[in-house]
């Protein structure tokens, strides 16, 4: 990734548009706390911030560069529905009653969110708003079977599934032949929104460090993390650094691989053209194996990202690579400027299933990870489970940590082949399946 990386560190839209001008200082002292969080992007800060709420502060945030490099800062800003990409796969793994459970979590992400930015006055364009497209009749029919299943998990919300003209009036563009509106849903400035959440933090009495990474762990009964300038010792720790976690701790590095997503962002368009894309300035995302996602910003910007389909690799130019698929669903903005262009990586597990639980070694050593390219809404529920398991328990982290998480060989030595493998077995069982 080397090679890449003045491309994947370029400036993007989130950064040239934060709200909240924060730093926060290097570790260079020695510290005893509680709890020590490795990684400063939702996870960690989400975590930090849920156990800060029980009562439980004296916590030490430690990110290698600044909060939001990772994928928090680099993402869709989609807020979805769900946890994972195929839920009902969990099924063998936690039984009816455990699936119960999961679709209850899963419904409770947006609303955490939501509550989240109105407690703390945090100014992230929070919008209500998701559709949900399909290219074909055989995902038109999954969106079908969806409606059900948001209807009965979220039986208050506002969802709407439309066919054949009447999809115009949720997404200006003739692709896609079926759409489930989805009110619950939406999409947010994600690094506006990280910052927020780690003042919050901050305010509660949790201590954070950029530009601080870490060398070396010890466990024990106490944990001690090492930086070149610092030492934290914890009884308890979390490692929250998902696709940045570089191997400092093998028993779940193996557990995930990178795989990157490319986004760009358009020069601000008019107001008609706007309600023509979007008539509700909703969040999208069709349902294919790889999916197209985008929104409307808040300054009239249209947000769009994907990834490649069948073959892992690095387009030579992101902005050009992401018009060619822009101007394939919208040909009116076949001539639009393209004002950002970015890419990043996303850690995916094997079941494409976030991965939450503690050491085998080290039972008080906890890990969230491999969101699979799906962790703006999630990280907030999920986040909420791991904190009830760090601090007293609960059945939720019980079920949750329950779930499998297998290897993956050859991650680091034949990731592109991997990931090429990959990437053609879910186009073809998309194919058939229809999702």
């Amino acid at each position: 990734m080397n090679k890449h990386r003045s491309r994947l560190d370029a400036v993007n839209y989130y950064t040239a548009t934060r709200k909240y001008d924060v730093q926060y200082p290097r570790l260079t002292q020695d510290l005893d706390v509680d709890v020590v969080v490795i990684g400063g992007g939702f996870s960690g800060v989400n975590t930090a911030l849920e156990l800060a709420e029980k009562g439980i502060a004296n916590i030490a945030i430690l990110e290698a560069r600044h909060l939001g490099y990772g994928g928090t800062g680099r993402n869709g800003g989609q807020v979805m529905a769900g946890i994972g990409h195929d839920i009902d796969a969990m099924e063998k793994h936690v039984g009816p009653d455990g699936m119960n459970i999961l679709f209850q979590i899963a419904s409770e992400g947006a609303g955490i969110l939501r509550a989240r930015a109105e407690k703390y006055g945090i100014n992230a364009d929070v919008h209500r708003g998701y559709g949900y497209l399909a290219v074909n009749q055989r995902q038109a029919r999954t969106l079908r079977k969806w409606e059900k299943e948001f209807r009965d998990a979220e039986p208050d919300e506002d969802i709407q599934y439309v066919d054949g003209p009447a999809v115009q009036g949720i997404v200006g563009s003739d692709v896609y032949c079926a759409a489930i509106r989805h009110m619950g849903g939406g999409h947010v400035h994600s690094l506006n929104l990280l910052l927020g959440e780690a003042r919050a933090a901050v305010s509660l009495g949790v201590k954070i460090f950029e530009n601080s990474p870490v060398t070396a762990v010890e466990y024990g009964d106490t944990i001690i993390v090492r930086t070149n300038a610092g030492i934290v010792r914890a009884r308890k720790l979390l490692w929250a650094c998902d696709s940045f976690l570089d191997g400092l701790e093998p028993e779940i590095s193996s557990r995930t691989i990178n795989t990157y997503s490319f986004q760009i962002a358009t020069e601000p368009l008019s107001d008609a053209v706007c309600a023509q894309i979007s008539p509700f300035r909703g969040a999208y995302s069709d349902i294919s194996p790889v999916i197209n996602y985008f929104r409307v910003t808040a300054e009239n910007r249209l947000l769009f990202g994907s990834a490649t389909r069948l073959v892992e690799y690095f387009p030579a130019d992101y902005a050009a690579w992401n018009r060619d698929l822009l101007r394939g669903l919208f040909p009116y903005l076949a001539d639009v400027k393209i004002d950002y262009a970015w890419g990043g990586a996303m850690a995916c597990s094997a079941n494409l299933f976030p991965q939450i639980g503690s050491l085998s070694r080290c039972r008080n050593a906890f890990f969230v990870q491999g969101y699979s390219g799906f962790g703006v809404t999630p990280s907030h529920i999920v986040c909420k489970v791991l904190a009830e398991g760090i601090s007293e328990g609960s059945a939720r982290y019980d079920l949750m940590s329950s779930i499998p998480h297998a290897r993956i060989l050859g991650r680091d030595k034949a990731r592109p082949a991997i990931m090429t493998a990959a990437k053609s077995w879910h186009q073809l069982s998309g194919f058939f399946n229809g999702r």
